[in-house]
C-alpha cells in the first residue's frame, strides 16, 4: 500500500513514526501471536503429557516454535487465504498449523491443536501479550526518552527564576527547573502505576469452565494447567470468566495510558504558552517555513501536533476502557472488533511523544524575557513582606500590603523600599525585607 493512499495518518503521513508498532498491532502481527499461542499450548499439552501426546519428545519443541519464530508475511498471507474459505480467522490459524504439522510428520497429533479451546482463548491471550510486548519494547522506551529530556531540562534550568502565574495573574515566583520537575514527577509516578498493572489473559474453554477439557480428561487439573500456561507467558490467568476475558485490567491499562497522555497535554500547553510569552525561542532549521503568509513566524507546531494526537489517543483509550468490560451475558462480538483498534491510540501516542521530544530539543531559553517579567512585577514580594510582618506581630500586615499593591501606581524596587521605610519595625527587619526580590523569592 502506498502511504499516500492510506486512510489513517498512522499508516500514511506518520508511518515512519509508528512503524515500530507493526510487529505488535498489524494484521500480520495478530496472526503471528495467535500462532504462537496455539503452538505453546500444544507444547504444554505434550508436557502434561496427555496420553496421546506422550510419544512426542521435547527435542521437537524448538522445531515447533520455529513456526512462529520464523513467521513471514507469506505465512500470514497463507492464513488469510485459508480464511477466505473458512470465513473464520482463528480456525484459519488452526488449519495453517495443521499443514505445518503434516510437514513435520506429526499428522497423528494435529487434532490436539486448539484442543478444547474457543477462539477467545487464543485472542484473549494473543492480544494482551502483543500489547504487553509493545509497551515493554516500544512504548516505555519512548516515554522514558521524554521523561529523561524533561529531567535534563529541569536540572539545566534549576536556578532560573520564573514569574509564576495562577489564574493567569502574576504570583509568587518559582524556578523554571522546578516547574519542569513537576512534570517529571507526575509522569514517573504514572509510569510506575502502569507497569504495576497485571497483563491478564483468559484461558478456559468455550464458556470459561474447561467443559471440553474436563469431559475428555477428568483427572487433569485444568485450572492449574491454564494458570501455569498463562503465567509461563508472563501474564496473569483470569479465572473465573465467561467465554471472554473480562478486560478489567486491560481497561485499567488504557486508563493509565490516558493519564500519561493527559499530563503531556498539560505540558504541551504550558510550553506552548511560554513560547507565546517569549520565554522560549525555537531553533530554526534551514529551509523550514513557519507560516505560508508571515515569514517572521516560528510556530510551536511540535507541541500542537503532540496535543492533537494525544487528544485522539485519549478519545480512543476512553472508549476502549469503557466498552471492553461490558459484554452481553457470556459474550457478544463487540469486543472482537474493538480489540483490533488498540494499536491506534498507541500509534497516536507514539507520534505525540516524538513531537514533544522534538519540540523540547528545539527550545532556546530567553532568560532576558524571564528577568524582565520578574522586574515588572515587584508586587509579588508583598506575600513575603506581610508574612515576615506576621512573624513580628505587626498589626494587620495583609491589609497594609493590600493597600500598597492594589493602587494604580507602578510597584517597583523603589516603591517597595519606600514602603518598607514607613514600617514601624527594627532596622534589622527592614534590611531583611529589603533583601527580598522577585528574583530570589523562589522558595526551596
Amino acid at each position: 500500500m502506498n502511504a499516500l493512499q492510506a486512510i489513517s495518518p498512522i499508516d500514511g503521513r506518520y508511518a515512519s513514526k509508528t512503524k515500530e508498532l507493526i510487529p505488535f498491532f498489524s494484521e500480520e502481527a495478530l496472526i503471528k501471536y495467535r500462532v504462537k499461542i496455539e503452538i505453546e499450548y500444544f507444547i504444554a499439552l505434550c508436557e502434561i503429557p496427555l496420553p496421546q501426546l506422550s510419544h512426542i519428545e521435547a527435542d521437537l519443541f524448538p522445531k515447533l516454535r520455529t513456526i512462529y519464530e520464523n513467521f513471514t508475511s507469506d505465512d500470514a498471507q497463507a492464513v488469510k487465504d485459508i480464511e477466505k474459505v473458512t470465513n473464520h480467522d482463528v480456525k484459519a490459524v488452526e488449519y495453517f498449523i495443521k499443514e505445518k504439522f503434516d510437514q513435520l510428520k506429526l499428522s497423528e497429533a494435529k487434532e490436539f491443536i486448539h484442543f478444547g479451546l474457543t477462539s477467545q482463548d487464543i485472542n484473549n491471550t494473543a492480544v494482551p501479550l502483543s500489547l504487553k510486548d509493545a509497551l515493554d519494547q516500544v512504548y516505555i522506551p519512548e516515554i522514558d526518552a521524554v521523561i529523561e529530556k524533561l529531567n535534563q531540562l529541569a536540572q539545566e534550568w534549576e536556578a532560573i527564576p520564573l514569574l509564576a502565574r495562577t489564574h493567569g495573574q502574576p504570583a509568587s515566583p518559582t524556578r523554571l527547573g522546578k516547574e519542569i520537575a513537576v512534570f517529571v514527577e507526575r509522569l514517573d509516578q504514572q509510569r510506575k502505576l502502569l507497569l504495576a498493572l497485571p497483563t491478564a489473559a483468559k484461558f478456559g474453554g468455550a464458556t470459561g469452565n474447561f467443559n471440553a477439557h474436563h469431559v475428555a480428561y477428568p483427572n487433569v487439573d485444568w485450572k492449574n494447567f491454564a494458570e501455569s500456561f498463562v503465567e509461563g507467558l508472563g501474564m496473569k490467568h483470569s479465572f473465573p470468566t465467561t467465554q471472554i476475558e473480562h478486560y478489567d485490567y486491560l481497561a485499567a491499562c488504557f486508563d493509565a495510558l490516558k493519564r500519561i497522555n493527559t499530563i503531556l497535554i498539560d505540558l504541551d500547553r504550558d510550553i506552548w504558552t511560554y513560547v507565546s510569552m517569549d520565554y522560549f525561542k525555537q531553533k530554526i532549521k534551514k529551509g523550514e517555513v513557519g507560516s505560508s503568509a508571515m515569514p517572521h513566524k516560528v510556530n510551536p507546531i511540535d507541541f500542537e501536533n503532540s496535543e492533537g494526537n494525544l487528544g485522539i489517543a485519549n478519545a480512543l483509550y476512553e472508549h476502549l476502557a469503557a466498552k471492553l468490560p461490558i459484554s452481553r451475558l457470556q459474550r457478544d462480538l463487540t469486543d472482537s472488533t474493538v480489540l483490533r483498534a488498540i494499536g491506534m491510540p498507541l500509534g497516536h501516542s507514539l507520534i505525540a511523544f516524538k513531537a514533544t521530544l522534538k519540540g523540547l530539543n528545539k527550545l532556546l531559553l530567553n532568560e532576558e524575557k524571564l528577568q524582565a517579567d520578574l522586574e515588572s512585577n515587584w508586587a509579588v514580594v508583598a506575600e513575603a513582606i506581610q508574612t515576615i510582618l506576621r512573624r513580628e506581630a505587626y498589626p494587620s500586615p495583609y491589609e497594609a500590603l493590600k493597600g500598597l499593591t492594589r493602587t494604580n501606581e507602578k510597584i517597583n524596587a523603589e516603591s517597595i523600599a519606600a514602603f518598607i521605610e514607613t514600617l514601624e519595625v527594627t532596622d534589622e527587619v527592614k534590611n531583611e525585607l529589603k533583601q527580598i526580590t522577585p528574583q530570589n523569592y523562589t522558595g526551596i
